[in-house]
């Protein structure tokens, strides 16, 4: 595994973190067991990064808890980014909008993971408009040790500027992979010239950039199964599918597809932290081997290449 420095944080971070919303039954379900060896093995594959949040799973916290469990004995060999943001929407309440509220949902947070503090909280708002209630509570966390840094994590470009205001934001996290380069016209660009750590969700597509699936494939699970709720969401599964077939003349479907993929995010001169998920030790162990290597420029070109007429 590669280690680099996490934007200005400090940190010397594995260049392929975990996420870890797949664990928590929302893709489908998967044993207590099974998920603390996919955390475990991921672990002991020289991960030392796990993402996650207060929605994450079935029933909602789930994530967490079996992220804090997963973590017990090697909690301080690791950094833990979590998100606070739901304000109870998954579970019809409907908390109040203040810094007493971000405040209390990190602390059930830090119950949840067994830890006394989280290496960084990201808004998990992604088009908020102001984001005044998260920095205030962000800086009072901080100040009681509670947190390391702060950031948010968004799509919206100038969502992450209004979040920016006061150059205080240390991290973003956003989609980014060879199906979604978004990130590359505006958003990597700013990271990089602020210094701001970037933490890529959905580097293989939600698990399209595996190679693995058809489009004549219906997932089911509470993520995915939107991809298939109307005309215009299906049109675009079968173009995603389209542009992932189009790699296949070069790459075997599975872990080089997979790896390609990964290597393909992590290569970006910003230095990104790529943060799949895994439902699997195998899984896990698969997405670690990517990190031990980086593409070069003429690489990365020679993938987009493959996928140009449908990708880009």
């Amino acid at each position: 595994m590669l280690y680099r420095e996490f934007g200005t944080t400090g940190w010397n971070v594995s260049t392929i973190g975990m996420g870890t919303w797949n664990i928590g039954n929302q893709w489908g379900e998967i044993e207590e067991g099974t998920a603390l060896e996919t955390v475990r093995n991921a672990f002991d594959c020289g991960v030392n990064l796990f993402d996650t949040a207060e929605a994450y799973g079935i029933p909602q916290g789930l994530s967490e808890e079996r992220l804090g469990n997963a973590l017990k004995g090697i909690r301080d060999r690791t950094h833990i980014v979590t998100k606070i943001g739901s304000w109870g929407r998954r579970t019809g309440e409907d908390l109040p909008k203040n810094s007493d509220t971000v405040r209390l949902c990190l602390q059930a947070s830090l119950f949840r993971l067994q830890t006394d503090y989280v290496d960084a909280v990201l808004c998990h708002e992604g088009d908020i408009e102001d984001p005044t209630v998260y920095l205030e509570a962000f800086e009072q966390l901080k100040d009681k040790g509670h947190l390391r840094a702060y950031g948010i994590s968004t799509n919206n470009f100038e969502v992450l500027k209004r979040f920016n205001v006061n150059n205080t934001c240390r991290i973003v996290e956003f989609d980014y992979s060879l199906l979604n380069r978004k990130a590359e016209k505006q958003m990597l660009p700013y990271c990089m010239e602020h210094g701001i750590a970037v933490l890529v969700r959905g580097p293989l597509g939600q698990g399209l950039l595996s190679g693995k699936y058809g489009a004549d494939t219906v997932f089911t699970d509470t993520i995915r199964a939107k991809w298939h709720k109307n005309e215009a969401k299906q049109l675009k599964f079968k173009q995603d599918i389209e542009a992932v077939t189009a790699l296949q003349d070069c790459l075997e479907p599975g872990e080089k597809m997979a790896t390609a993929a990964l290597r393909y995010v992590i290569s970006h001169p910003v230095r990104p932290v790529a943060i799949p998920g895994a439902k699997s030790p195998q899984q896990a162990a698969m997405n670690s081997r990517a990190g031990d290597l980086l593409l070069s420029s003429e690489e990365r070109d020679s993938l987009l290449q493959r996928m140009y007429s449908v990708a880009a």
